[in-house]
């Protein structure tokens, strides 16, 4: 039984503005499983929700860019690094839209603009330069402080949509996620889901969606593309009460979800690929015609072929990747 079957209402009753592509397949990969040994390897395609180049985002902004939200808002103003997935989601929204977009991006490329950062040009997006990250939510209010004295209304969304009501578009994907794994017939009774993370966003929404339905036998692993595993962790796990409470008025306990948080992929830092995830670019392209990048999903997925390695699957588990998209951070 769900834990909560009043808030799932609440949750399927919100708003959204219907962007992605849903539901997003849930893909058995047998060439891929056999390299890495085992029969029971899946990947859940989030890179492939289609909007703008589809990924994560795309379910995040559904919400926060329902119409409920926008009212009279004139630009969209957000941040990320210059090749941010998130920034080219809402540069594209704000085209289609006829909306001005202002986004803050610690350093620009070097160069001509290519991958995200030229998406981000090609969708009109006005790109603000800082020096360094922590100067982007700073100046994402200097701006949106700016263009209200000028009569606009600015709507100011934080890095990675990573907020409750983002949020809410993961707690539907991992309902979305159960019901596929429960229409498999392969005798599996657990299973291990590995996803990349920054903001926490996408992980707090897994936790929501999966405490909601009280799935203990969904055994969730973020790996961390920046943050320490501890940081992340709280994060996700706040985010994801914080949801429960303002949004969908219900109290959740986040340690019911087997969680947790993994730091050992980050390597030299966040966008510097390692060997470990340049091999899991190659299997993953080689072995299942799966595009990762280099910034998020290649390290998750060296995450979850590192532990596959270690922890063979036992009889009654099966393994899924959780493809958050990013593929335009590959051609850069």
């Amino acid at each position: 039984m769900p834990y909560d079957p009043k808030a799932i209402r609440r949750l399927d009753d919100r708003p959204t503005v219907g962007l992605a592509n849903l539901p997003t397949p849930l893909i058995r990969l047998p060439r891929l499983g056999h390299v890495l040994g085992t029969e029971r390897l899946w990947v859940k395609m989030d890179a492939e929700t289609g909007f703008a180049l589809g990924g994560n985002k795309v379910r995040k902004l559904e919400y926060i860019l329902a119409p409920s939200e926008l009212k009279e808002v004139t630009c969209l103003i957000t941040s990320g690094g210059p090749q941010s997935n998130h920034c080219r989601v809402t540069a594209a929204f704000a085209a289609r839209k006829g909306l001005r977009c202002v986004l803050v991006t610690n350093s620009g490329p070097d160069g001509e603009p290519s991958g995200n950062a030229l998406l981000q040009r090609l969708f009109g997006a006005e790109v603000v330069i800082v020096e360094d990250r922590i100067e982007r939510a700073p100046k994402m209010t200097t701006v949106a402080d700016k263009l209200r004295v000028a009569g606009e209304e600015p709507l100011v969304i934080p890095i990675g949509a990573s907020t409750p009501l983002g949020s809410l578009g993961y707690a539907q994907a991992a309902i979305e996620l159960c019901d596929q794994l429960d229409r498999l017939d392969d005798g599996c009774s657990e299973t291990l889901v590995f996803s990349a993370s920054s903001s926490g966003g996408t992980l707090a929404g897994m936790i929501l969606g999966l405490t909601l339905l009280d799935r203990t036998d969904v055994h969730l692993t973020g790996v961390s593309a920046d943050a320490t595993a501890q940081h992340l962790d709280t994060a996700c796990r706040d985010l994801a009460e914080m949801a429960a409470i303002t949004i969908l008025e219900t109290q959740i306990d986040p340690s019911v979800v087997p969680f947790k948080s993994v730091d050992d992929q980050v390597g030299e830092g966040y966008g510097i690929p390692t060997t470990a995830s340049m091999e899991a670019t190659e299997l993953f392209g080689k072995y299942a015609g799966i595009v990762l990048d280099p910034t998020y999903t290649s390290k998750a997925a060296a995450s979850l072929i590192a532990h596959l390695r270690s922890h063979p699957l036992k009889h009654h588990q099966r393994a899924v990747f959780l493809h958050t998209g990013g593929a335009p951070g590959l051609l850069v």
